[in-house]
């Protein structure tokens, strides 16, 4: 078997998030506008629930299909790989089934803790929860041959056709009433669920032949496991996976529990408490999900790259993959972090300028929390690595003590009227760090690994340290000419020149590393030839 670091699907991964996210925005403010508040109250009442629903039945199996995949086929028994697809297509196909029914049955339970009104937009989602699963089952399959693009396409089906017919529906059925156009909306996610199942559908059907001659060309002597061993050992890679997903949620309803109150016994009133909160959470938390977005797609395409490498107990390509893994979280979230804590003030102002009182007051939490940013990376890269070397549960329980920090700082800090809701984004960052240093000791413990402090942390955050200034100087230069807007993004482009640069000179990426980025050749040549560069890489 050809050996593959998880780069290339990283990449893919991350560039198909980042499309999901525009279109995700794409979606919502037009949403608004549409059906206003008091339509999105009836939408809000059935996408949280499905969202949770998804996570709890769905959450950790196709990152479980994907290792025990990756196992398999690392040990040349496709037979056997193909079979725990066929297994996993039946487990998510029954769950599917019982959690749409249950929706479907409990829509106007769910509905009375809202409004009515809202079982229309409940019952449009439900038919979601059986197809996205089965979507998922062949993504963990793909995913654990170490094959992204059947992922990234199907995410990009799946997200555009939710917004587009999502949409469509909602202006289609304005006119009936807002709870029709609530669940005209909401039938978005089951018709983007369709068209993403249909297109990696579509993928593997021009795959089979390929996919059945290796199942075939299998010696006959290579050992298989019942249907119910295969089952349990999903169900405990899982379990541990989907509780550890979980736990974010958690901490932005520990938020949602504790920072109203805090901010009251700090003297703010219930009115000024809830703006703070929605300064937190509505204006600042959103821009951690992009660079989390790029940082998934590492932490989703090194499971089955360490898990193959495990498997076949090649420590060499293992610990490669480790230290490439958690050099290129460093990679992008330390960018992602000066840059947003720089421009922190522009940023908001630049999207919120209907809002400019309110962006100005949000800076404080955005800059706050982009020091996490880096963190966040780190734990997302770190958790795939322990999944794949099959220590699921250690993530889980190092979040969760992070989790018992967040609650402390955030009680005591956001009650101190001059820090007030910016406590509350501390109290992440330090969830974050503390869940860092856990998994950075427990990996270099369970994989015997010795990272190169220099390459891994240094020289990105001396790259990223330089980009910030010379971000800083040109918004500070171009502010007053040319406007916030323009000074904003022009001086987004110069940091990435600028960074770009400096991870080339300082020797934090190589060239070898670059070749396995997809598309790259043409840039690997054109840097070759630049003085001073090319020759030290």
């Amino acid at each position: 078997m050809t050996k593959k670091t998880f780069v290339k699907g990283a990449v893919i991964l991350g560039a198909a998030g980042v499309v999901v996210k525009m279109l995700g925005a794409m979606f919502r403010i037009p949403l608004g506008n549409i059906i206003g508040d008091t339509g999105m109250g009836y939408y809000q009442t059935a996408y949280p629930i499905y969202v949770l629903l998804l996570s709890l039945t769905n959450g950790g199996l196709p990152t479980a299909v994907s290792r025990l995949v990756s196992e398999r086929t690392a040990e040349g028994n496709h037979r056997e790989a193909y079979r725990v697809f066929k297994i996993s297509f039946g487990l998510m196909a029954g769950i599917g089934v019982l959690s749409s029914l249950f929706l479907l049955v409990g829509a106007p339970y769910i509905a009375s803790f809202s409004s009515m009104k809202a079982v229309p937009a409940i019952r449009a989602i439900a038919p979601a929860l059986i197809i996205v699963p089965l979507m998922s089952a062949f993504r963990g399959y793909f995913q654990g041959q170490q094959d992204m693009m059947p992922t990234a396409v199907s995410r990009i089906f799946e997200q555009l056709f939710r917004v587009a017919l999502g949409l469509t529906l909602a202006v289609l059925l304005v006119s009936r009433g807002l709870e029709f156009a609530a669940a005209g909306a909401s039938f978005g996610a089951t018709a983007g669920g369709l068209f993403g199942l249909s297109s990696i559908l579509i993928i593997f059907m021009l795959r089979r032949k390929g996919i059945h001659g290796d199942c075939a060309a299998t010696p006959e002597d290579m050992p298989s496991e019942s249907w119910k061993t295969v089952m349990k050992k999903l169900v405990v890679i899982a379990v541990p996976i989907t509780i550890g997903a979980a736990i974010m949620p958690v901490m932005s309803n520990i938020d949602l529990l504790l920072v109203n109150s805090r901010l009251t016994s700090a003297g703010f009133t219930p009115e000024e408490a809830n703006s703070l909160y929605g300064q937190l959470s509505g204006f600042a938390a959103s821009f951690v999900n992009f660079p989390q977005e790029l940082t998934q797609g590492i932490a989703l395409s090194i499971v089955p790259a360490i898990a193959a490498a495990y498997q076949v107990k090649d420590t060499a390509f293992l610990q490669k993959n480790i230290k490439l893994g958690l050099r290129m979280a460093m990679l992008i979230g330390m960018p992602c972090a000066a840059g947003l804590f720089v421009l922190a003030k522009p940023i908001m102002m630049m999207l919120y300028p209907l809002q400019q009182e309110s962006a100005v007051s949000a800076a404080g939490c955005l800059a706050v929390l982009a020091l996490g940013v880096v963190f966040l990376s780190a734990v997302q890269a770190l958790t795939g690595m322990l999944q794949g070397i099959g220590r699921q549960m250690v993530p889980v329980a190092n979040l969760a003590v992070g989790a018992v920090f967040k609650v402390i700082i955030t009680f005591v800090l956001t009650a101190v009227p001059f820090i007030n809701v910016r406590g509350a984004a501390a109290g992440t960052v330090c969830a974050y760090i503390v869940a860092t240093v856990l998994n950075y000791r427990a990996i270099r413990r369970y994989a015997d690994v010795t990272f190169d402090l220099s390459l891994t942390f240094v020289r990105p955050a001396l790259s990223a340290g330089v980009m910030g200034l010379a971000v800083f100087a040109a918004y500070r230069l171009l502010g007053g000419l040319c406007g916030n807007v323009l000074a904003t993004l022009i001086s987004v482009g110069i940091g990435v020149c600028v960074y770009a640069f400096l991870l080339f000179a300082l020797k934090a990426i190589t060239m070898d590393e670059l070749r396995e980025v997809p598309k790259a050749g043409k840039l690997v040549r054109l840097l070759e030839k630049i003085p001073g560069i090319g020759k030290k890489l």
